[in-house]
């Protein structure tokens, strides 16, 4: 009996040999920005990379400020976000290594139906943001240190503007939130195109302004650098950033959709 235990178990370290598995258990940690998670993205790549590696996935969605800061306490293995200044600053200091661009897509300046046709002729978002300013028209930010949070507060330096006022207000909360708060109040709104087209809370609200490379908005796969934390699993880290590289992953991207349109390019 013990002969055959035995085998049963060589027989089975050779299966996953050979199809090039490693035995179901195994978890990374992975902070990452809301976006991502918002906007259907994960539900759909996590899956499929467990499928094909065996590999789990544990995500925390937060604000790019507050995903860093995990990574940085050494609480996940991994992290994505797309606030490419934190980041170059995160791996400069020493927190993580393997910086790796794995998709993109576009920030739009969401607003109430109608402002489309105000803001038609405008050349530049800064411009935008400067008539805002201007009029006092209600601006809706996540003021949460998040990538997206980021981006705006740059438009709003560029402008010449620091916002402040009651017409400007900052919610503390995650792109979902956010959105739904600027519909509500019929405000505008800096979000990512993934999760504007998956929110259903942004319903009232139209795409004012996008498109253009100061607009373009590109996510990052850090892993925490394993000199710095030992237990970090960097090995199952760097296969996940290697399969969202591949033609599989990027393929998988390129098919998550909402209302007809690509939420996310591969790079």
């Amino acid at each position: 009996m013990r002969k055959k235990i035995v085998l049963f178990a060589a027989l089975g370290l050779l299966i996953v040999l050979l199809i090039g598995k490693r035995p179901r258990g195994t978890v990374i940690r992975m902070a990452t920005t809301t976006s991502v998670e918002n906007s259907g993205l994960l539900d759909v790549l996590l899956p499929a990379f467990e499928k094909d590696t065996g590999i789990k996935i544990h995500a925390i969605a937060c604000g790019a400020g507050k995903a860093l800061k995990h990574a940085e306490n050494g609480d996940v293995d991994m992290v994505i976000t797309h606030a490419p200044a934190m980041e170059k600053k995160f791996i400069g200091q020493g927190y993580g290594v393997d910086r790796t661009e794995i998709l993109w897509n576009n920030f739009i300046l969401a607003g109430p139906e109608g402002a489309v046709k105000a803001f038609k002729d405008f050349k530049s978002v800064s411009q935008v943001f400067a008539k805002i300013a201007e009029d006092k028209l209600l601006f809706v930010s996540r003021g949460d240190n998040s990538g997206t949070h980021v981006k705006e507060m740059g438009i709003w330096n560029k402008a010449g503007i620091e916002p402040r006022g009651k017409w400007y207000i900052e919610t503390g909360q995650g792109m979902g939130v956010t959105l739904k708060i600027a519909g509500e109040k019929k405000g505008f709104c800096l979000a990512d195109m993934g999760t504007f087209l998956s929110c259903k809370d942004a319903a009232e609200l139209d795409a004012v302004f996008s498109g253009g490379e100061s607009m373009k908005n590109i996510y990052s796969a850090m892993i925490v650098n394993p000199g710095r934390y030992p237990g970090a699993k960097y090995k199952e880290a760097r296969e996940f950033i290697e399969w969202i590289v591949s033609e599989k992953g990027k393929a998988i991207i390129k098919g998550v959709k909402r209302k007809g349109v690509t939420l996310f390019e591969p790079r």
